[in-house]
């Protein structure tokens, strides 16, 4: 069975998870602590990053975006359209996503890793910055919620789950559509809601 080396808070580890859940690929959820790697675990990625897929093979895939197109082809196609348009469409709300949550994380980042006098503020607006004009992108025009999702609506989600765990209170005024968006997606999908970043135990 393929392992997933993940962190319950991670954003990009909810995300593949959810989606290798959705696609009918069983795994081995292996909690890893990358502030204290193990040597398996720098074997298997040698940046010290999570996500991480071990096939039955011992074939290590990373990082999270290459991880859903592996679950993509395992699964033939469960997780991503045929049609060249659609695809486009699924791959661009993923780094979408994704994107936000690379500002994100860097926002937590710097708040946790840096003295409180050394915190640049002006890096933070920065990013919060294109954190809130994405959202605001997608709040106009949230994405559809088919019965066969991509990895596109997927990593929204875990996005949208990082923003409740990380930013509560900060990011959903005058956002009420994707408010109600992550409401049915985890009642059409209470599977993969059960999978959302969540606070380490």
């Amino acid at each position: 069975m393929p392992k997933i080396l993940y962190a319950p808070a991670s954003p990009y580890s909810a995300k593949v998870r959810m989606a290798a859940t959705h696609a009918g690929v069983a795994f081995e959820a292996l909690l890893t602590d990358t502030n204290n790697p193990s040597a398996d675990f720098l074997a298997a990625n040698p940046l010290g990053k999570i996500p991480v897929l071990v096939t039955d093979e011992g074939e290590a895939v990373y990082d999270s975006r290459a991880i859903t197109q592996y679950l993509n082809r395992v699964s033939r196609n469960s997780l991503f359209p045929r049609n060249a348009a659609k695809r486009t469409e699924a791959e661009r709300l993923e780094a979408l996503a994704d994107g936000i949550c690379d500002c994100l994380l860097a926002h937590v980042y710097e708040r946790r890793f840096r003295p409180e006098e050394k915190v640049h503020q002006e890096w933070l607006d920065k990013q919060w910055s294109k954190v809130t004009q994405a959202l605001d992108a997608l709040n106009a025009a949230p994405p559809k919620l088919p019965r066969k999702i991509t990895a596109g609506q997927i990593a929204l989600r875990a996005c949208l789950g990082y923003l409740e765990l990380r930013f509560p209170g900060k990011w959903e005024r005058g956002r009420a559509k994707l408010v109600r968006w992550a409401k049915r997606f985890d009642a059409k999908f209470p599977e993969l809601a059960a999978l959302v970043p969540q606070a380490p135990s």
